[in-house]
């Protein structure tokens, strides 16, 4: 069969190369086409478009670049149509997702199936309209995600969570320790990592605060996860000559090599959490105490750390907007170096979380059930 996918960003041409890889196996004459990334070219295929090109996020950045948004979404359009594959599979990514799944079921009725749900369930509820509309299969990866949708009337598939299988699977955390210290040599201070987001926006509201509040531990070093596109000379730029190393595609074996962490909320905070790495969770923006009410009052959920959402109870802290300073994370940080209550009980709050995840294997059951219901 011909599988169309789109990915627009880092962590969802990793998701999509893994799929790819199990729809191989379920169908050995499967062939891709793809907006996405270099994991999955590596899978095979023909990429027509990086998703570096379509990596305009916030709405004064898609403001500024509208007429390449509107030009991505034009190209993606008129090449599935050319193709005429069996499905469209998209992967989270829901500004740019809903608008060709929209398309794709009015003009060409190809079955479209979606493999990591958009975050509706925390913001823009309204996109349940859509879903139900245009969207055949829903392939959920967080087992909440199943009695919203529920709620909804819209039935749904939870196949399991991908970190899972990344960083429980398949991963030796004890080996990935000892290969960071062998390849970084970081020294004899016990490392915290700081993963402060994935975008320039992000980095510069959060680094600055995290590395303020790592002055206040001089027996610890911390140690940067740099982003994919974000390079050395940014860091640097906001790091200022504070002597802060910096790491890349390395972030799993920093991790575990470290004490703690300091981490800007998303799936990292989940990938930390699997890694058994106690955390605190760290998010600035702009507008301080005002954002801060109106984000409560548009969000739809209690937390926003993924740890903290699965297991439906507030396993780390979360520090947001105006409550992020410096002596706050200090605070948060400081019970988590020794062997405290604190510390055992985030400890026990993560098995409690990864029990309610499940065993490892979601592109596995994705990719299965997706043949399963292409062949019917």
């Amino acid at each position: 069969m011909k599988y169309y996918l789109i990915a627009g960003e880092a962590s969802g041409d990793l998701h999509a190369s893994h799929l790819m890889a199990e729809l191989k196996k379920e169908d050995p004459n499967a062939e891709f086409r793809f907006f996405g990334g270099d994991l999955m070219g590596a899978e095979g295929g023909t990429m027509v478009k990086h998703y570096r090109e379509m990596a305009y996020m916030g709405f004064v950045t898609v403001l500024k670049n509208l007429d390449k948004v509107l030009r991505n979404i034009k190209d993606c359009q008129k090449d599935i149509a050319e193709y005429r594959p069996d499905v469209v599979i998209l992967i989270d990514y829901p500004g740019f997702n809903l608008k060709i799944a929209k398309f794709v079921k009015k003009n060409l009725g190809i079955p479209v199936y979606y493999y990591i749900s958009p975050k509706i369930w925390a913001w823009k509820e309204y996109r349940i309209k859509s879903i139900r509309r245009y969207v055949d299969k829903m392939f959920c990866i967080l087992p909440f995600e199943v009695d919203f949708y529920r709620k909804h009337a819209y039935p749904v598939e939870y196949v399991g969570n991908p970190s899972v299988d990344e960083l429980i699977g398949k991963f030796d955390k004890e080996a990935a320790a000892k290969r960071f210290v062998e390849v970084e040599h970081p020294g004899d201070k016990p490392i915290v990592a700081l993963l402060a987001g994935s975008r320039k926006q992000e980095v510069k509201a959060n680094l600055p605060v995290m590395l303020e509040a790592m002055s206040a531990f001089p027996d610890y070093q911390g140690i940067v996860a740099g982003a994919p596109g974000l390079d050395a000379e940014f860091y640097r730029s906001v790091i200022g000559d504070k002597p802060v190393r910096i790491v890349y595609g390395k972030t799993y074996d920093l991790l575990s090599a470290s004490h703690a962490a300091l981490v800007t909320s998303g799936t990292a905070t989940l990938e930390t959490a699997l890694l058994d790495v106690p955390q605190v969770v760290c998010y600035k923006v702009s507008g301080g105490r005002l954002t801060y009410e109106v984000m409560s009052r548009v969000l739809k959920i209690e937390y926003v750390s993924l740890v903290n959402l699965i297991a439906d109870d507030e396993v780390v802290r979360e520090l947001l907007a105006h409550k992020f300073t410096v002596d706050s994370a200090v605070e948060e940080l400081r019970p988590l170096l020794g062997d405290t209550p604190q510390r055992r009980s985030m400890l026990a709050g993560y098995e409690a979380m990864r029990d309610k995840l499940g065993k490892p294997g979601a592109p596995e059951e994705a990719a299965k059930r997706m043949v399963t219901f292409l062949s019917e």
